[in-house]
C-alpha cells in the first residue's frame, strides 16, 4: 500500500499570514483602516482618511494621499485639489455623488516648514503597505472603471512605476479584469503658472474623465 505523503509545511518565518479579519463592507473597512499601523505614517497624521462615495459606484477615482485639509476633516479631496476635481467632474457632467473617491495611501505624509505642513510624496514601501486597503476597497465597490489620478495611484494599482504620458495612452487592467485609466492628479494643475498650459491640461483632464464615464456606460 502506498504511503500517504505528508503535507509540507513552510517554516513559520516564511508563512504569510493576513491577520486582518474578513471585510465585506465599507463601514468595516473604515474601522479596520482606522486601526492600521502597517507603516509609520499613522503616527503623525491626525486620522486615517478612508474613501468616500457610493458602495455600488461604477467609477472609482484613486488619488495619491490625503492633504492637510483632508487630514483635518477625515474626508478625501476637500482641499484645493478637491475643488479642481469637483469643477472638472461638473464640466465632464459627472455627479461626484455617483463616483467613489479614495487614495492609494490613507494617511497624510508631510514635512514641517515653519508652522505649515507641506505634502511629501509617499515612498514605495508606504504605497505597498497601504495596497491592502485599496485592493479591499476595489473588491467591495467592484467598479467597472478605476481612474488613477497621478503617478502614485498608477504605481499602486498597476504594481509598477509608470509615466503619465505613456500610461495615459494605453489600456490597463487589474487581475480581476477591472479597467484602469491613468490621468493627471488635479494638484498638477495647481502647479502650472502659464494660463494656456493650465487650460490645455484642464481640458485634457476633463476629456479623460468623460472617457472613463463613457466606458462605464458601455460595460
Amino acid at each position: 500500500m502506498a504511503r500517504r505523503s505528508a503535507k509540507k509545511e513552510l517554516p513559520a518565518s516564511t508563512q504569510v499570514v493576513d491577520a486582518t479579519p474578513a471585510i465585506v463592507s465599507l463601514r468595516g473597512l473604515r474601522r479596520a483602516e482606522a486601526q492600521c499601523t502597517r507603516c509609520p505614517l499613522y503616527r503623525l497624521a491626525t486620522q486615517v482618511v478612508p474613501g468616500q462615495g457610493r458602495a455600488s459606484a461604477q467609477l472609482m477615482l484613486v488619488g495619491e494621499q490625503p492633504g492637510d485639509s483632508e487630514d483635518k476633516s477625515g474626508k478625501p479631496f476637500v482641499g484645493p485639489a478637491g475643488r479642481i476635481l469637483d469643477r472638472a467632474l461638473k464640466d465632464a457632467q459627472i455627479a461626484r455623488g455617483d463616483v467613489y473617491v479614495t487614495n492609494a495611501v490613507k494617511h497624510f505624509k508631510y514635512e514641517m516648514r515653519g508652522k505649515r505642513r507641506l505634502h511629501k510624496r509617499p515612498n514605495a514601501h508606504e504605497i505597498e503597505r497601504c495596497k491592502l486597503w485599496l485592493d479591499r476597497e476595489i473588491n467591495i465597490v467592484k467598479p467597472a472603471i478605476v481612474v488613477a489620478l497621478g503617478a502614485t495611484a498608477a504605481r499602486s494599482l498597476l504594481g509598477r512605476a509608470v509615466t503619465i504620458s505613456s500610461a495615459r495612452q494605453t489600456g490597463n487592467a487589474l487581475t480581476g479584469g477591472t479597467r484602469v485609466l491613468v490621468t493627471i492628479h488635479p494638484s498638477f494643475l495647481l502647479r502650472l503658472r502659464d494660463a494656456a498650459d493650465k487650460e490645455r491640461e484642464y481640458q485634457a483632464f476633463i476629456a479623460d474623465l468623460r472617457r472613463a464615464q463613457q466606458l462605464c456606460k458601455g460595460i
